[in-house]
């Protein structure tokens, strides 16, 4: 970097291992900088190691960062590529992903925080051992029978406009009601046959806006489900099942991944890094 200071940017926590090393063969992160291993140092050649990238100090302080993160491109662009280098990493060992931007001052105080949760670590990279994560969706299809019904004075014909329009209001909102309290349920169908063969489960809240919109319907379930690799086809086949019968609910099954949301305790995160700013990105499950 020509001189620059750099920081340690850390896309995830690994077992060292060979196959680990192998595939960081010509492998490019964020800012298509080189990725490398940072261990902890010791005798033990397999304890849970650091995938780092070195990245310019001016472009990825906290400070700078804050606007950098409100353009759009650069954060798709970053986060696909912090995402690749996870999934590359998927393919040989387990790992544990970081944050986006998920950040050291240098090598020695990264390689304090590693040294310092080197248990935590070697513990969830064991439980996780031979699962996968899977996300489902469940979405139910827009109505159009619930559109509002139109403003008094459009049926003269009527003897009270007012009351009839009153009246068609509450059908509507009943109607819309009662079709949501089926998604509810059918959502709530669709999560126990899910559980049944997952490990564990998080639900998240589930998403709005445009891109969850239109030909998507709207989201009434957003869960991750951790799966034994054994039980993929079945996981799989539950949720087709699960889905049959109940019209307008649309279910969308993504995965495998790496085990974004499975990946730490919520008590026990790496220590403060130098920066790490919030990006909202939903870790390519789109």
């Amino acid at each position: 970097m020509n001189g620059e200071p750099a920081l340690t940017y850390v896309y995830a926590v690994a077992a060292g291992t060979s196959p680990l090393r192998a595939s960081l063969a010509g492998l490019r992160g964020v800012g298509d900088a080189p990725v490398g291993i940072l261990d902890p140092g010791g005798p033990d050649a397999t304890a849970p190691v650091f995938v780092v990238s070195q990245v310019p100090a001016g472009q990825w302080r906290e400070e700078a960062l804050r606007s950098r993160f409100e353009d759009l491109a650069w954060l798709e662009d970053t986060a696909r590529a912090h995402h690749d280098v996870i999934q590359a990493l998927t393919a040989h060992t387990n790992v544990l992903p970081l944050r986006l931007a998920t950040l050291y001052e240098n090598d020695d105080r990264a390689r304090e925080a590693l040294r310092a949760q080197q248990d935590i670590f070697s513990a969830r990279l064991a439980f996780l051992a031979h699962h996968t994560e899977y996300g489902v969706k469940v979405y139910v299809a827009a109505d159009t029978s619930d559109d509002l019904p139109a403003e008094p004075g459009a049926q003269p014909d009527l003897p009270s406009p007012g009351k009839a329009y009153l009246r068609a209001r509450r059908a509507h909102h009943h109607a819309r009601e009662d079709r949501y309290q089926r998604a509810r349920q059918a959502a709530e169908r669709i999560a126990e046959a899910a559980a049944l063969h997952a490990a564990h489960a998080v639900r998240h809240p589930t998403q709005s806006g445009p891109l969850t919109h239109g030909e998507n319907g709207e989201n009434v379930l957003n869960d991750a489900y951790l799966v034994p690799d054994e039980n993929a086809g079945a996981f799989r086949a539950a949720l087709a099942d699960a889905g049959r019968g109940l019209p307008g609910i649309r279910i969308e099954v993504t995965g495998p991944w790496a085990p974004y949301s499975f990946a730490m305790p919520p008590t026990a995160q790496p220590a403060a890094p130098a920066a790490d700013p919030e990006s909202g990105h939903d870790r390519g499950r789109t």
